[in-house]
């Protein structure tokens, strides 16, 4: 059971208008990457639905086509978009929690 003292400092954090204004640029940065993301993979899937010959497209002298070429891509940029949140997070987030925790402590 959390002592007291733990409890008031954890108000404090949540108080904080640096913690609060952390969380808000944390959440929004992640529900823009969300959106990205979403809009990607519903657009591949709407493709390979509604517009098959499209995707059936043969590039690179017959041997592979559209679809897998953009399914591959799609998996690069599902990497790509988890660093960018990994390296926002290592450079931004950490510091800022860390410079509020630090004068929780005190």
């Amino acid at each position: 059971m959390p002592q007291e003292h733990d409890r008031e400092r954890v108000a404090r954090i949540a108080a904080d208008p640096r913690y609060i204004a952390l969380v808000r640029d944390r959440q929004r940065f992640s529900w823009v990457l969300t959106a990205i993301t979403v809009v990607v993979y519903s657009s591949f899937i709407s493709f390979i639905a509604f517009d098959k010959p499209l995707m059936a497209s043969a590039i690179a002298g017959g041997t592979i086509s559209i679809a897998v070429v953009a399914g591959v891509a799609m998996l690069i940029g599902t990497v790509a978009i988890c660093a960018i949140y990994v390296w926002r997070a290592n450079g931004s987030y950490d510091a800022r929690l860390a410079e509020v925790l630090a004068d929780a402590r005190s």
